[in-house]
């Protein structure tokens, strides 16, 4: 799983000398305390990543709560953070990895080849005894050069409405039927799509499952390797991590950054509410 690493893992890539790029990218729903987290404690030569001022844009509702920052906005957060180009960058948060995987897919797909996603984040840092500083820290402006992705690789809400594969749902099983929905302005699900809630793919601490575990939960709900998979949520931060379990077993995951809160802010979109029908298994006549 090159793209996760270990609390032991990056502790012996810090004792070799790699000098990765660490970066902290706390952040809760509804909250504005990931940088006072931050300062209170964090990892050795962590770096605060803002999710919201820095791995998102802002536009209107009907781009989503989080839709991409633009190339130039990442490139200059990048330098900021101190990466240098060919530096192997490290993300984590205490969120069950949530918003370090939308770090990691921003990162990856802007062409930093070596992103890794701290397995279990600072809470499994703390629990193999890894050190913790307090405090700002400031590092020397980096020289990494970013790719321009611009649109590529992501889908809009015209794209989505015309996907021909699988269409992944990553939220809460009780948002997805619509019987609930605390943030957007309509409950329900986009037609067609499947529901592979997120919680399923991690465990109770907030560490990614096996492989296998991960294969046969894509596979429950139709995303095989042979079918085009795409991922929504409500705001494009957990398709992120979608995205990356998809990764974790070489199954390729295209993300609708705009997710919930965009479809749902688009008028005239349709939507379905309860649950889907089951996959049928072809082999079961």
């Amino acid at each position: 799983m090159a793209d996760l690493i270990t609390a032991a893992g990056l502790r012996t890539l810090i004792e070799e000398g790699a000098d990765p790029r660490i970066l902290d990218v706390r952040y809760r729903l509804g909250f504005t305390d990931g940088h006072a987290n931050h300062l209170a404690g964090h990892l050795p030569g962590a770096v605060f990543a803002d999710l919201e001022a820095e791995l998102a844009g802002h536009g209107a509702a009907s781009e989503g709560r989080h839709p991409l920052p633009s190339d130039d906005a990442l490139a200059e957060a990048a330098r900021r953070w101190g990466i240098r180009q060919g530096q192997t960058v490290v993300v984590y948060d205490d969120s069950r990895s949530l918003p370090a995987s939308r770090a990691w897919w921003a990162l990856r797909r802007a062409g930093i080849a070596d992103v890794r996603v701290l397995d279990g984040g600072l809470g499994a840092w703390r629990a193999a005894g890894g050190e913790i500083e307090q405090g700002e820290v400031v590092p020397e402006l980096g020289d990494v050069v970013l790719s321009r992705p611009g649109t590529a690789d992501v889908l809009d809400t015209d794209q989505v409405a015309e996907w021909g594969g699988v269409l992944l749902d990553a939220r809460a099983p009780e948002r997805f039927r619509g019987e609930t929905e605390p943030i957007d302005p309509v409950a329900g699900h986009i037609p067609g799509a499947r529901n592979l809630p997120i919680s399923e793919l991690l465990t109770a601490d907030g560490r990614f499952r096996s492989p296998a575990e991960i294969v046969a939960a894509f596979e429950a709900v139709g995303a095989g390797e042979e079918v085009p998979i795409a991922a929504y949520c409500g705001s494009g931060v957990t398709a992120a991590q979608l995205a990356l379990a998809g990764a974790l077993i070489g199954r390729e995951v295209t993300v609708y950054p705009g997710s919930w809160s965009a479809w749902s802010n688009t008028p005239g979109r349709p939507v379905e509410v309860g649950p889907v029908p089951a996959v049928e298994d072809p082999l079961d006549e």
